[in-house]
């Protein structure tokens, strides 16, 4: 078979804190050059990629013009294909995961649908994101698809997708069409145009249907048209659905726990969010505006191959800092404050979310220090804390130990810290959650309790870490706190040994900060 003349991407998780990326230029599809390979560290992967890009840009530049291939058998099995511009992915895990869904079906039938388009005003679209079950499933990243999975004793999978069309490609790019869906190692790809008749007749013989019905009114009435089929077909004497179950149930199970490829997707994403945070410490000043180091983030998430943002990028300054969610990002820092960055970008559809908070004029004043100190215990105390056989309650109350003594400390609050957790007075500071789970989507999925009790924590989820203070300009604590706002957020991974921060690569020492802020 033909074969891509672009580097292969293989993400590989080596060791316990090593990465490796290797590029393998496999032909191409006008000469069948013989294999060339290279292993690289993840280390220095940004530089590579950057050079490699150059690279690639000048190939296409001179390059005779290709067919339109979306896949390729490397010769080993594997089937890899890219997703995005610069980025091949192994297809094995995409097959892996199917067929662990086909085999907890329990005879059932599955259907999942794409995300569909969104506007954004008038004929102008948001950038299309594949929806995140979908992908995770099929690795597919265009809209107007469905991906059916039939279980039984003869299990199979059917990808329905839009059909090669020439004169609209011209406007939108190339697609995949039928013919590039069967080489994803699907059982049988079809068009989208044939979904609503033959989803009917793939529903046939199984009781159960999993679906998710939330997001798309559309989407609904799809499914139960085939439903309302297939109940026709039952009359005479066929099986057919009688139960509709959340699909999520199975399907959000399964991504809780990370595997390699998914944890070397993660920290790659982690490294660029890592390294565009420490570049923001060092542009930041007073003066800067809050959308200049916005600017920043932005720009090295691209340069470092992440497709886009991974959430919209929080850059609080001042009293700022004390809002959990603001996204205005348009204010001049002054001198003497704060800048809080809650920032992640996406990589390979896969999450970061860091925050670091730090000086504009790079020292910290001495109030700032002392708030900041608080919350720097309350987050080494969680990450003790977070462990296999723990819970994210458990996780939360190490933080909010910490954080009602620090408030007690600083003279926020009157009483015992014992007094101040119990009735809940820290709350006025410390208002949300210390963690939450993290993956292909920044707030990921998958259950927090089982039976109405808080689920304990296993190897293989990643989790944030991120407690905080915030003093809001009117607080009712004394004058030297007022106005401050500071989170400190990590990513971890829980190990069978205990937890592992992945977010290593970006200061939060006090001494280290104000040095990064130095650049």
């Amino acid at each position: 078979m033909e074969r891509w003349s672009n580097p292969v991407f293989l993400v590989q998780l080596r060791a316990r804190t090593h990465v490796s990326v290797r590029f393998g230029l496999t032909g191409s599809l006008w000469s069948r050059a013989p294999s060339k390979r290279a292993a690289v560290w993840l280390g220095s992967a940004s530089g590579l990629i950057a050079a490699w890009q150059k690279a690639a840009d000048e190939r296409h530049r001179t390059a005779p013009p290709r067919r339109s291939v979306h896949g390729a058998d490397c010769g080993n099995g594997r089937i890899q294909t890219r997703y995005n511009s610069h980025l091949m992915v192994d297809f094995s895990s995409f097959i892996r995961r199917r067929r662990q869904l086909l085999a907890e079906l329990d005879g059932g039938a599955l259907v999942a649908f794409a995300a569909a388009p969104t506007v954004r005003n008038n004929d102008v679209t948001h950038e299309f994101r594949q929806d995140s079950d979908f992908f995770y499933l099929t690795g597919f990243d265009e809209p107007e698809a469905a991906l059916v999975l039939v279980g039984g004793e003869a299990p199979r999978s059917v990808l329905f997708v839009r059909p090669r069309d020439p004169e609209r490609e011209v406007w939108d790019g190339d697609r995949r069409g039928v013919e590039g869906a069967a080489e994803l190692g699907v059982d049988e790809a079809r068009s989208i145009h044939e979904l609503d008749e033959l989803l009917p007749r793939l529903l046939l013989g199984h009781a159960r249907l999993f679906a998710r019905f939330e997001d798309e009114t559309l989407l609904d009435a799809r499914l139960a048209k085939a439903l309302r089929a297939a109940r026709r077909e039952g009359r005479r004497g066929a099986t057919y659905p009688t139960q509709v179950i959340d699909s999520a149930m199975l399907v959000h199970e399964m991504r809780r726990k990370k595997d390699a490829p998914e944890l070397a997707l993660i920290e790659r994403a982690i490294t660029i969010t890592g390294d565009a945070h420490v570049e923001a410490m060092a542009r930041a000043a007073p003066g800067v505006y809050e959308y200049e180091i916005e600017a920043v983030l932005r720009a090295a998430f691209r340069a470092n191959g992440s497709e886009r943002v991974a959430y919209e990028p929080i850059v609080g300054s001042g009293t700022n800092a004390t809002v959990l969610h603001y996204v205005k990002n348009h204010r001049q820092m002054l001198d003497g404050e704060l800048l809080l960055i809650d920032a992640g970008c996406e990589f390979g559809y896969y999450a970061a979310d860091i925050t670091r908070t730090f000086p504009v004029n790079g020292r910290f004043s001495g109030p700032q220090r002392e708030v900041y100190e608080v919350v720097l215990a309350a987050q080494k105390a969680a990450i003790a804390a977070a462990a296999p056989g723990a819970t994210l309650e458990h996780v939360h109350e190490a933080a909010t130990r910490c954080i009602c003594e620090g408030l007690v400390a600083l003279g926020a609050v009157p009483g015992s810290a014992g007094e101040v957790e119990a009735e809940g007075r820290y709350k006025r500071f410390f208002m949300h959650k210390t963690s939450h789970y993290l993956g292909m989507d920044v707030h990921d999925v998958g259950r927090y309790f089982d039976a109405g009790r808080p689920r304990p924590l296993e190897p293989g989820v990643v989790i944030t870490v991120e407690p905080g203070l915030y003093f809001a300009r009117n607080a009712e604590v004394p004058e030297r706190l007022r106005g401050i706002g500071v989170r400190i957020e990590d990513d971890v991974l829980i190990e069978s040994g205990g937890a592992r921060v992945l977010s290593n690569n970006v200061p939060k020492e006090l001494d280290d900060v104000e040095h990064a802020c130095r650049g």
